[in-house]
């Protein structure tokens, strides 16, 4: 069976959409998913994303890492996502519904309320989640929080200094966090200005993570850091993201097409 699909990206962060909201397609694994994402054997990209129809929203998202786990949410997807799809919509995915709204060379979307408490990130155990009681070398007491899928922040002098691709899979794979993790390193860089870079799990070191902007920002807004609405800067580029306390965040920011093609199922399945 030949699919087609279409190549995306959200400030470097790519994907591979596979659009089946009106057409039937095969059911996506893991192994499936792990040899499209392979950027020597395969077409290459950070997540492989599923649309699908849904019973309670207008469609369904779901997002696979290259590694092949399957994940709740991703931010810069659903930017992609909603470019591609050209109007408002509501979309179910493993983290809850989102709200997409297409703008100019991008788009905003309502990733949904944070949650903070350890058992909702999760965490093996219970503990203070706004400053953890924890360090991994020079990185210590990070705030968790859950936006549709986990995230520690940790705040530093200076992120660019931060040997990110040595110490976040450690941290990303820690039996403290039963789920994995995904790795925040942040600092201020003007008013209401962060940099961040981010270890992303199931992906490593990405150039963009949506979700990983919106958990900093939540963080540095929780502390005092910041205030809304914040400008936070990543290797790809830069999201705003907007947030009140009791509140869902909005993120806004570019997407882009690349291109289309198509591939034979059964030289991934």
């Amino acid at each position: 069976m030949r699919l087609p699909f279409i190549k995306m990206h959200g400030l470097g962060n790519d994907f591979i959409v596979l659009d089946g909201r009106e057409q039937s397609l095969p059911e996506m694994t893991g192994t499936t998913a792990r040899a499209l994402a392979d950027r020597r054997e395969g077409i290459g990209c950070d997540q492989v994303i599923v649309l699908e129809p849904s019973d309670t929203a207008d469609f369904r998202m779901r997002i696979f890492n290259s590694d092949g786990s399957e994940v709740g949410a991703c931010g810069n997807a659903s930017r992609a996502v909603a470019l591609l799809h050209g109007v408002p919509a509501q979309v179910e995915t493993g983290g809850g519904v989102i709200a997409l709204e297409p703008a100019t060379q991008g788009a905003s979307v309502d990733m949904g309320a944070p949650r903070f408490d350890w058992d909702a990130i999760p965490l093996a155990y219970p503990m203070d989640t706004g400053a953890m009681p924890v360090g991994w070398d020079a990185l210590e007491a990070p705030m968790a929080v859950n936006v549709g899928n986990p995230h520690v922040v940790f705040f530093v002098e200076d992120a660019n200094a931060v040997d990110l691709s040595a110490i976040g899979p450690v941290i990303e794979t820690d039996p403290l966090f039963p789920q994995a993790i995904n790795v925040n390193v942040a600092s201020l860089a003007g008013e209401n200005h962060l940099n961040l870079h981010v270890w992303e799990r199931g992906a490593g070191l990405t150039r963009a993570c949506g979700t990983g902007a919106c958990a900093t920002a939540v963080a540095a807004m929780a502390k005092g850091i910041v205030q809304s609405p914040v400008r936070v800067s990543l290797p790809g580029g830069d999201l705003e993201i907007a947030w009140q306390k009791g509140g869902t965040i909005r993120m806004t920011g570019p997407a882009t097409e690349a291109f289309r093609g198509s591939f034979e199922w059964d030289d991934f399945a």
